[in-house]
């Protein structure tokens, strides 16, 4: 494990594998390198071909902390870890860090190429959008002190697992791991903003994105995050969809390595269906 220094100070934990340019993957949504494996597998398979990155985001596991929390304090952990990778940088976001990686992207980042796994916008009335006051309710679960509420709330009203469902997750050993980065949860929700309220994506909110971007999701995936994915493809005219047969809203590293392979070496997006 090593470290960066983001600009307000927080320290931004991260492990490198292989020799070449830089490729940096974003985790989503209560993920972090402690609990989520396919980001060391993916470093392992493409060792040879590029530096692949992943860190903590802020708040998560080996990385500290900095209030108030901002999206652009997000944005500023990404340019340091750019910046010590050597940019430009190719990079990756899963679910909730493919929109932080769009919004970096917008925001001037030296990135060459955005990958983005299954984005997860919510906008038709496929599924009920996010309650209106989503992201106050998660931050007053944990100023009150209940972190497994903000868990369970983001659970059934974000991630659309039922209450029954969530109730045997409590007693499950890998819950307080999830209550220890509850706080964070609704960092997600503000890099989400209105994206998943059941409207169309605004459709000057990533104007800035000129580089290559490759949306990708499984098929075997809700119908809304295809939708979503779909409707992200149009938007930007710099995009390509690719739908990988039989995956969900995870995949294995056997299956994202090579589709990151060749989007890096092919220069382009890879047509895949529109």
């Amino acid at each position: 494990m090593r470290t960066v220094t983001s600009k307000d100070g927080t320290t931004i934990a991260f492990e490198a594998w292989g020799d070449g340019q830089p490729l940096i993957i974003i985790d989503g949504a209560t993920a972090h390198r402690a609990v989520n494996p396919i980001n060391a597998e993916v470093g392992a398979l493409l060792a040879g071909d590029f530096r692949v990155y992943a860190y903590d985001r802020r708040g998560r596991g080996d990385s500290t902390d900095t209030a108030p929390y901002a999206v652009e304090r997000e944005i500023e952990d990404l340019a340091a870890l750019i910046d010590h990778a050597g940019a430009p940088a190719t990079v990756f976001g899963w679910s909730s860090g493919a929109v932080l990686a769009l919004h970096a992207a917008a925001a001037g980042l030296p990135i060459t190429r955005l990958a983005l796994w299954e984005p997860p916008f919510v906008v038709d009335g496929s599924r009920p959008p996010l309650p209106p006051d989503y992201v106050e309710r998660l931050d007053a679960c944990v100023a009150g002190g209940r972190p497994g509420d903000a868990v369970e709330l983001f659970m059934t009203a974000a991630a659309g697992v039922s209450a029954d469902d969530v109730a045997g997750m409590r007693q499950a050993p890998f819950w307080p791991v999830l209550e220890a980065i509850a706080h964070t949860i609704a960092y997600d929700g503000r890099i989400m903003g209105d994206t998943m309220s059941g409207a169309p994506l605004p459709r000057d909110r990533w104007s800035a994105v000129t580089v290559p971007v490759k949306v990708m999701h499984g098929t075997d995936t809700f119908p809304w995050m295809i939708t979503g994915a779909r409707a992200l493809a149009e938007l930007l005219p710099t995009a390509a969809l690719e739908a990988l047969p039989g995956e969900q809203h995870g995949t294995t590293a056997d299956v994202l390595a090579p589709a990151l392979r060749q989007f890096v070496q092919s220069g382009q997006a890879h047509a895949g269906t529109r």
